[in-house]
């Protein structure tokens, strides 16, 4: 199997609500789709959402990132030889992961289909099933509420909650109408997106905590280059600090975790540049026993799906943040992971588990 030729194809889909964060609001979750084929017809597929904000990769970056840098370098090359045609991915171009991170996605596909396994078993295959969390988007305290209630109704038992917009009062009056309204029973854990200063970060916290809120965890407290200030959070506070946008590389995470700076590691194959990376992101974290979360950007199946594949392959990953594609108004992608309410089944057929031959027509109407 040698690569013959490598396509994208943008893709569009309206959310069902705006999703809100400290960073940004997204009505329209846009992707870029790429398709790798090999010389024996065999076709693996990826996708790259452009989250400006976390990774700097647009649509136009994606595209021509792919298309004119990395297709160059990869085709004619031996899927088998897998790092070869990694290395020659993650050196033809700095940073750009989003782009990279797609098409690692395919060529994992179309070793899972070479292997003729599914690719969380050939990753590792730990479990073949999972369970996500759902994330309520920052809004007033009665809306947050609302949403927090509707997502226990419909069987979510552990929520994201998005704070770090507006003053430190109104995130603390956010979480305690959402525990009004739920309970206690629900796990929350809470993602500030860079959205506090260490000092914020410390207070707000240490207000949640007297005030008996019960956080599971607090995702990027800080501007993700203020590794001092994420060290000062997590050694002045009870509840678990989490790093995300803190840590892209193998090498972010050394430094994260040399410093105890958090005491868990959110891997996201668009930060990573894909599965290939991530792996070793998580090898380093499990040697210094810190447990890691897989999350996710808002993507449609197709690139979750990667991203379960991964997460389900790997004891050390004990946490899942992949309810994006139950945000978005209609599901494009035939195949892949099956959502049981919280719970996803991994596909047990090869590779990604995709319906191939229905991928292949959304390549051709998205394509013209």
């Amino acid at each position: 199997m040698h690569i013959q030729t490598i396509e994208t194809f943008p893709v569009a889909v309206p959310l069902t609500k705006p999703f809100k964060t400290a960073l940004r609001t997204v009505t329209t979750a846009y992707a870029v789709y790429v398709k790798v084929t090999c010389d024996d017809g065999r076709s693996g597929w990826g996708e790259a959402p452009p989250t400006h904000v976390i990774t700097g990769d647009s649509l136009g970056s994606i595209k021509y990132a792919i298309e004119e840098v990395i297709a160059p370098q990869l085709i004619g090359k031996a899927i088998a030889n897998r790092e070869e045609v990694f290395r020659l991915l993650h050196r033809s171009i700095v940073r750009n992961t989003s782009a990279k991170a797609a098409v690692d996605m395919a060529i994992h596909d179309l070793l899972g289909q070479l292997a003729g396994l599914p690719l969380y078993q050939l990753l590792g295959g730990f479990r073949n099933e999972i369970e996500t969390d759902f994330t309520v988007s920052v809004n007033d305290p009665a809306e947050m509420a609302d949403d927090a209630e509707r997502y226990i109704a419909e069987g979510f038992n552990v929520l994201k909650v998005k704070v770090g917009i507006g003053e430190i009062g109104e995130d603390i009056e956010r979480i305690r109408s959402i525990r009004e309204r739920v309970g206690n029973g629900p796990k929350i854990r809470l993602d500030a997106n860079q959205g506090w200063s260490p000092k914020e970060a410390v207070f707000a916290i240490g207000r949640m905590e007297d005030a008996g809120l019960t956080i599971e965890l607090i995702e990027q407290p800080v501007p993700a280059d203020d590794i001092k200030g994420l060290t000062y959070v997590t050694n002045h506070t009870l509840t678990p600090i989490m790093a995300d946008e803190s840590v892209f590389s193998a090498r972010d995470a050394l430094r994260v975790l040399e410093c105890r700076a958090a005491d868990l590691i959110n891997i996201k194959l668009m930060k990573s540049g894909g599965i290939h990376e991530a792996l070793k992101i998580n090898a380093l974290a499990e040697s210094f026993g810190v447990q890691c979360m897989v999350g996710s950007m808002i993507e449609t199946k197709l690139g979750i799906t990667a991203a379960a594949h991964f997460a389900a392959s790997q004891p050390n990953i004990t946490r899942f943040d992949f309810d994006a594609p139950l945000m978005l108004a209609e599901d494009i992608v035939p195949g892949g992971i099956v959502y049981e309410g919280r719970k996803i089944r991994m596909p047990e057929t090869t590779g990604l588990g995709l319906d191939y031959e229905g991928m292949s027509r959304i390549g051709k109407v998205e394509g013209k």
